[in-house]
Parts: C-alpha cells; structure tokens; sequence
C-alpha cells in the first residue's frame, strides 16, 4: 500500500483513500489530499508495536517483571487503536461510498484472515484440519468484527443525548450476561466505551494535550501506571484486561466485577489520554507508517503463532530478564517489517483489497422539475 495521504477526519483501519469515480465509472478530478496529522500517526505506529510486543509477552511471563509489563501493556493499547477508530468513524454514515469502504477495509480483510488463520494452523501442525467459523473470531481477527459493529452503530451514538454514559452501561451489564462466544461479544460490548469516547472527541481535544504542561502530567502518569501494574499485577488477573469473558467466569460477583470494569474502563481512558501526550507530534522517521499498522497488526499474528506452536519460545533463556528484552527487540523489529512497502505490495490484495468491480456503480439522481424563476 502506498504511503498517501488519507483524511484525518475518518480513516480506514488500513489508512486507505478510496478513488473518486463519477456516475459513468470515469476517475473524476482529484481532490487535494488532506494533510494527515502527524501526532496520531505516530500514536498508530508506536501502538501496533505495543501490540506485537504484548503478544510476544504472554508465553514468557514467567521471567522477573515480563507479568507487570504484561498488564501495564493490556490496560491501554488495545483501548488506544478503539479510541483512534471512533475517532475517525465520526464521519460515518450508511451512504453508498462509506459502506463500501466498510466492506473492503474490514469485512472482507475478516473473511480473507479468519480463512487464512485456520489453513495456516493446520499447515505448521497446531491443528489437525482447517476449521472456518466466520462467527468466532481467531486471535487479533475480533478486532476487525468488533470494528464492523461499532461502526455500523454510529448513527445511533451521535442521536443520543448521553452516549458514553449509555455505552458504559451496557459494557458493565455484558459483564454480568452469560453471553454466546460467537463474534466475541465480550468483547465487542465490554471495549465500547473507548470507541463512543473516540466519537466524543474533537481536534481540539488532541491539540490541548500537545501543550509541554500536559505532556510532562501525561508521561508522569505513564511512569505512575507502569508502577501501579507492578504493584498490582500479583493481585488480580490479566484476564480483566483481556476483557474476553463475563464475570462469573472470573469467580466474582456482579457488584466486584461492576466495579472492577469501571475500573478498568477509567484506566484505560487514563492511560490512553497520558500515552497520546507522550507521543511525539512532529514528523518522525516512523510517521511514514502510521498509514500501513492494519497490516502490521493483521500479519503478525502469522509469526506469533508459528513461534508459540513450534515451541521456539520456550527456550530457557528467553525466560530471563535479557531474554524478554531481546524478544521485544525482535518484536519491533518484526513490527516494522511488516509496515515495510515490500510487505504492503505483497499482501495489499487481503489487507486493503480493490473490490470496485464487486459493487454497483453509483446512479445518477433524478432530475427534479424545474424551478421557476425568482
């Protein structure tokens, strides 16, 4: 995928630009390319890294301060690329061009990934046959559904007089139900605050948190999060912050797990507002990539799972404090191979494919009767 220019306003997972075409199916006249905002590509970059990393992590939290890290990593990278997708859904509604786009930058990438992942298990031995259920997502595809939903439900959030109030609502009663495992709907209800709070926001939202003030609070409450994780992390969980079942499966009643969820919702939004602080704002060597993180975040799932099923990970070494500091070295290395242009040319067709030929050609309007003149 080329590095172009893609409005900030509302973005694909993927950063891509649909093409503009007239009724006839011509390219009509360019629009300028909106400048793309720096500081949040960078946030984009760095947090797909964190991704990669937290996936790297979680066979070796066993070494000293690797389970810390772990949860400290959880609280907030996740709730992070949410945030920055409701962001820029904000512009989304259910005309012809913005559901297209919704149906190749998400829907089709799930079905394409979700196949892939199931042909790839069987192939490097982790399962006996491929198993395609298009309703249970597998590994980072949950995200990709669970974006289609919320997306999809847009509309309703910009009626409604108290949005986030009436998402967190339902984030802590999906807690309390027994719900079905399909589509991962744990998931899907439990995270949807931050896409709503991403909704909420506003440029100017961004720009008050680029002053050095409230930079240096935000890197302090990192500092203060990574502190608390490792207080804590012996305590409770990482399943809180996984958000993947209810709270009967955690073994704790309906009032703790309510509590405990706005908890984590509360750090969560902390967190991710003290993470944007600390991200640069200026042009840096990685903004570059900052359009391509869908397909870092999609393709490393290949090169996770091939390690944790070969067992490669389970080297004595890796399981100390230099050996996790060398794993997440590979990890952001292999993170940003994989937003490399040689990546994006190869696997353009399954991360952002070019389906024009798939969809109907947009008709022209019926003319109304004439006017009559002033």
């Amino acid at each position: 995928m080329t590095q172009t220019a893609s409005p900030v306003t509302e973005s694909s997972p993927t950063g891509a630009v649909p093409s503009e075409q007239t009724s006839a199916g011509a390219t009509a006249t360019a629009r300028p390319p909106s400048k793309r905002d720096a500081h949040l590509d960078n946030a984009k970059f760095l947090g797909v890294l964190l991704v990669v990393c937290g996936h790297v992590l979680v066979r070796l939290r066993d070494a000293p301060g690797a389970h810390a890290l772990y949860l400290f990593i959880y609280m907030f990278h996740m709730p992070l690329f949410i945030v920055l997708a409701g962001y820029f859904s904000r512009g989304f509604s259910l005309s012809s061009g913005k559901a297209r786009k919704l149906i190749t930058s998400v829907a089709v990438p799930y079905v394409v990934f979700e196949t892939a992942f199931s042909i790839y298990r069987w192939a490097i031995g982790v399962a006996h046959r491929p198993e395609v259920s298009l309703l249970d997502p597998y590994f980072v595809t949950w995200f990709l559904i669970a974006l289609f939903v919320w997306r999809l439900s847009t509309p309703v959030w910009q009626q409604l007089r108290w949005p986030l109030a009436a998402a967190v609502v339902i984030s802590v009663l999906s807690g309390m139900a027994n719900l079905p495992s399909m589509m991962d709907l744990y998931r899907v209800l439990g995270l949807l605050p931050f896409f709503v709070l991403g909704l909420l926001l506003k440029p100017e939202h961004f720009e008050a948190i680029k002053q050095p003030r409230v930079r240096v609070i935000g890197v302090m409450v990192l500092l203060c999060g990574f502190i608390g994780a490792n207080i804590v992390h012996r305590h409770m969980t990482t399943e809180w912050a996984l958000w993947r079942i209810g709270f009967a499966e955690m073994h704790v009643s309906n009032l703790t797990g309510a509590v405990m969820r706005l908890g984590m919702l509360t750090a969560g939004a902390v967190l991710v507002a003290a993470f944007l602080t600390a991200v640069p704002v200026r042009q840096m060597w990685f903004t570059r990539y900052g359009s391509a993180t869908m397909y870092a975040f999609l393709l490393h799932g290949f090169g996770v799972k091939l390690v944790q099923g070969k067992g490669w990970d389970q080297a004595g070494w890796l399981h100390t404090t230099p050996g996790v500091a060398v794993a997440m070295a590979a990890a952001v290395g292999f993170g940003i191979l994989l937003m490399t242009a040689p990546v994006l040319r190869v696997t353009r067709w399954a991360v952002s494919p070019a389906l024009d030929w798939a969809f109907t050609r947009p008709t022209a309007s019926p003319a109304g009767p004439p006017r009559r003149p002033a």
